[in-house]
């Protein structure tokens, strides 16, 4: 049942039609007309997990495990590879149950990925055992832990009970011995939120804000009997996510996900507070509709841009970016 979910989850997500705001147009940042630097000598390189990538980006999680997935997984992975940056596969909870089969969907990333930063996927309900299992799976540097009440709730065979939720995570952390990264699944994480992750040890965080892939709207679509349309723009936008974690943990490490779709994106979530980007479902679309070139074009055409607006802001390296001063607009403004 789940590896049908999971293909459901990638045909409906083809099939949204939803356009999530996360705000990023309300962000006001000022042309410097006197950079005093060449293109040549913008430097997109950044620091994540210990090991240095060539772009402030990663591909997040977007695909479960099964045959089905196992070529895009692959291809993905390959993407990653040539760009030399991370990737997070979809949720491993369908390897653990579904054994080698799942399982060799997940491999493919790694072994294509080399030496690369992968990420290991699992939701909160997951057992000590269950991460150990996952992170071996794809030898990974890092693992995901998802937060997705709203999917959950809207989900016919999903969850109820979020009680425990914390109590899991605590113990998932001390058993295995890479970091935990907590995130959401399009509906954001708020400053309080951050905070109290923060005060429990979970320093970094996928704010996964809401403007991109809507979860919501995908398992509306698998329920015939109800209509959660009203429900389609719930969520904290991305941009104000990243602001308010910022404020409530300046020290916190910040991944802004959650409609970063353009090189301006990429660019305005470093401004306002995110140490590394993270984008799904416009490079799955990309890859989908066109093909593995199509879609390494569309990540070639954002990493050139992204210099090229750098240049345009005297910005040099990732870090005097991130110290670009900036202002908030309309809607962002007004729910700050």
């Amino acid at each position: 049942m789940r590896a049908e979910r999971k293909k459901e989850h990638l045909e409906n997500y083809l099939r949204t039609g939803h356009e999530g705001n996360p705000l990023f147009s309300d962000i006001y940042i000022e042309h410097n007309a006197l950079p005093l630097l060449a293109l040549d000598e913008i430097d997109t390189s950044t620091e994540f997990l210990g090991k240095k990538i060539a772009y402030p980006l990663m591909i997040n999680a977007m695909t479960g495990g099964g045959e089905f997935a196992m070529e895009i997984n692959r291809q993905l992975a390959d993407m990653a590879r040539t760009y030399e940056i991370p990737m997070a596969v979809g949720s491993q909870t369908i390897a653990l149950e579904n054994g080698e089969e799942a399982e060799r969907s997940f491999r493919v990333v790694r072994e294509e990925m080399g030496e690369g930063l992968v990420l290991a996927n699992l939701n909160a309900n997951a057992t000590p055992q269950d991460a150990l299992r996952a992170i071996d799976m794809v030898q990974a540097d890092a693992l995901q832990i998802h937060l997705n009440v709203a999917q959950e709730l809207v989900m016919k065979e999903g969850d109820r009970n979020f009680s425990g939720v914390l109590d899991r995570m605590r113990k998932i952390r001390d058993a295995i011995p890479v970091p935990i990264i907590v995130k959401e699944t399009g509906t954001g994480i708020a400053g309080s939120v951050a905070a109290r992750l923060a005060a429990e040890g979970f320093r970094h965080i996928d704010v996964s804000g809401a403007g991109g892939t809507n979860f919501v709207e995908i398992e509306n679509l698998r329920t015939a009997d109800q209509d959660f349309s009203e429900l389609f723009g719930w969520g904290i936008p991305t941009a104000k996510a990243l602001i308010d974690a910022r404020n409530r943990v300046p020290d916190a490490f910040l991944i802004g996900s959650g409609g970063v779709r353009t090189s301006m994106d990429i660019v305005k979530a470093l401004i306002i507070g995110a140490d590394l980007t993270a984008a799904s479902g416009e490079i799955l679309s990309f890859l989908v509709h066109g093909g593995s070139d199509y879609a390494k074009n569309y990540l070639e055409q954002q990493f050139y841009k992204l210099k090229v607006i750098m240049l345009m802001l005297g910005a040099k390296t990732i870090q005097e970016l991130k110290d670009v001063p900036y202002k908030t607009t309309g809607r962002l403004q007004e729910i700050l």
